[in-house]
């Protein structure tokens, strides 16, 4: 083989070790965090929320009012 495809090979072959060693760690520190766990459940579902003074001075849709600016 040339020199050049061996220094391919090697310089492959070391990457590969050095990618699946960080994959590992990475899926080490992934699986400490603990179990996963659905998110809470709110009070109020989303679509029941109290609608804030902004929103209640909205204009009706098709409206358009002119701004001073």
């Amino acid at each position: 083989m040339d020199r050049s495809k061996i220094i391919a090979v090697l310089t492959g072959a070391h990457r590969h070790f050095i990618l699946s060693l960080a994959y590992l760690v990475l899926v080490q520190l992934l699986d400490f965090r603990g179990e996963m766990l659905p998110a809470p459940v709110s009070a109020q579902p989303a679509s029941v929320q109290p609608v804030s003074a902004e929103v209640a001075q909205l204009p009706e849709p098709g409206i358009i009012q002119p701004t001073l600016d």
